[in-house]
């Protein structure tokens, strides 16, 4: 894995522009150097990996995320999957769950060549559909490390906040709560961008609107919320195949393997990633679980419980990483 400093630009205090490989494209992060020493052990500091959600790019809300990390003690590497926001990759705005669980993989490798990061001491973060793929990606790690013996990387704690972990069980909620019109509407949507992309055509569509629009997210509030969180790199489009992807994407599969230290943050009345399925991988994968009376973006910043979601991750990370000597 090689690491690329991007010369300073616009880059803002505090951050340094960064990418790495992933396939045939490279990946653009940003990398949040520890504020403290807190952590700081004779191998260096832990770092996290931390990636958007559903079709959304590290400068949609990922920051303040990243900073309450660093000023913790840790390395943040906040990264675009391909295809997103200012990381490569065409046809642009696409989703593939094996590509982003690649990229996830890279961007570890990437993380521990930070300067002062120690590699045995990753953190891998993910929110919404992100927060699904750190569970496949943290099972996949554990049985590639325990299978060779001598991984150099290994993790030590996984963070999934208001995780999308059963795609069959999100489709579901997304009838119950859009109603079977919107839903047949995504699915024509879906099947019309499959033949576009096979024929030479996009295949977008939007991928928040308001209730009855053909969007991937269509329920009440949610346009409002993410583009509340926008960034200038964020987009309003998605390839709507991944719409044919999701009801066979169950990460929750994994959880039972990760064998790690696992926090799981439930919005209780989330319309957009079922809670129960989220409680039921929670289970399986022996985790820490943390409540909140309220739906996907409630946990995002700006909102009411996003305090106490960082304050929650911050408890559970500092209790895993923490040294013996230092305790």
């Amino acid at each position: 894995m090689t690491l690329h400093r991007i010369p300073d630009g616009a880059t803002a205090p505090g951050r340094a522009d960064l990418t790495f490989r992933s396939g045939s494209d490279d990946c653009h992060a940003w990398h949040f150097p520890a504020a403290s020493t807190a952590l700081e052990g004779p191998a260096g500091r832990p770092v996290a990996v931390m990636a958007h959600g559903f079709g959304g790019t590290k400068d949609s809300g990922l920051e303040p995320f990243a900073r309450a990390y660093a000023a913790a003690g840790m390395d943040v590497l906040a990264f675009d999957f391909r295809y997103f926001g200012a990381s490569g990759g065409i046809p642009r705005q696409r989703i593939r769950m094996a590509e982003q669980l690649a990229d996830y993989r890279a961007a570890i490798g990437a993380a521990s060549e930070l300067p002062g990061v120690d590699p045995r001491r990753v953190v891998l973060w993910g929110v919404s559909l992100s927060g699904g793929h750190v569970l496949a990606a943290g099972a996949a790690a554990r049985a590639t490390a325990a299978k060779t013996g001598t991984a150099r990387t290994a993790l030590a704690a996984l963070v999934s906040l208001t995780p999308l972990v059963d795609g069959r069980s999100a489709a579901v909620l997304a009838m119950k709560h859009g109603g079977a019109a919107a839903t047949a509407r995504g699915s024509v949507a879906a099947l019309r961008g499959r033949l576009d992309a096979l024929t030479g055509g996009g295949g977008l569509i939007p991928l928040v609107g308001a209730p009855g629009e053909t969007a991937a997210l269509a329920l009440d509030g949610y346009a409002e919320a993410y583009r509340a969180l926008a960034g200038p790199t964020w987009r309003n489009e998605i390839d709507s195949s991944v719409l044919l992807q999701l009801p066979g994407y169950r990460p929750a599969r994994a959880a039972a393997e990760l064998n790690l230290p696992v926090l799981m943050q439930i919005a209780d009345f989330d319309r957009g990633a079922p809670p129960h399925a989220a409680a039921d991988a929670a289970f399986a994968a022996r985790a820490e679980v943390r409540h909140y009376p309220c739906d996907h973006f409630g946990v995002w910043p700006g909102n009411p419980f996003f305090e106490s979601a960082v304050e929650h991750q911050l408890l559970f990370l500092r209790r895993h990483l923490t040294l013996e000597d230092q305790r």
